[in-house]
This record gives structure tokens, C-alpha cells and sequence, in this order.
């Protein structure tokens, strides 16, 4: 359940990092109060797989997927610019990310869900 919960808050991470962009400095509040809420939820479960992952693999992770889902949305969406360099890259971002995961060797129980 703990690597549900970090794949969760990597998913909020992208949210709450694109709501930025378009909170105008956080001057647009129909537009910051989402980015807050997606922020919070963002950490919050973060905070509860830090229960069962060591904080040095959930860390990683954690911005990993973030970094790796705000430069896909950036790229696919956003039209933010796009070249061989960048994409092998974001592919070797979330190659280390699986690797990460495939390494760690902590087991999950009942009482840290």
C-alpha cells in the first residue's frame, strides 16, 4: 500500500506543480486553492509511505515521478520545447525511478498501512 501511496502523492506532485504555473503568482485564487488542496494531498502521502519506505527511496521516487510527470504534461500539452536530448533523459529518470523500486527490499505489513 505504501508504493500506492507514493505513486499517489507523485501524481498530486504534477497538480499542484502545473496549478503553480497558472496561479499567477498566487494572485489567481480560483486557481490556488486547487494547487493547495493538490499540495497537501501531495505530502500527505508522501508522510504515510515514509511509515514502511525508507526515506531515501520514497524520496527519490517521490520528485522522480514528479519531475517525470510535469515534463511529459509539459511536453505532450503545454508546448513546452522538445528534443531527443530531453526525452532520453525523462526515459532514464524514470528507468532509475523503477530501479529504485525494483531494488528496495523493505516489506510491507498490516500495521504501517
Amino acid at each position: 500500500m505504501a508504493w500506492f501511496f507514493l505513486i499517489l502523492g507523485g501524481i498530486f506532485e504534477v497538480g499542484w506543480a502545473l496549478g503553480l504555473k497558472y496561479s499567477e503568482g498566487f494572485t489567481n485564487i480560483p486557481v490556488l486553492i486547487p494547487t493547495l488542496a493538490l499540495l497537501i494531498l501531495s505530502f500527505w502521502c508522501f508522510a504515510k509511505t515514509l511509515v514502511i519506505l525508507p526515506v531515501s527511496t520514497a524520496y527519490a521516487v517521490f520528485t522522480g515521478l514528479g519531475a517525470f510527470g510535469t515534463a511529459i504534461v509539459g511536453m505532450t500539452l503545454l508546448g513546452d520545447p522538445v528534443s531527443v536530448t530531453k526525452v532520453i533523459l525523462v526515459l532514464v529518470l524514470i528507468g532509475c525511478i523503477i530501479g529504485l523500486k525494483l531494488l528496495s527490499n523493505e516489506t510491507e505489513t498490516e500495521s504501517g498501512e
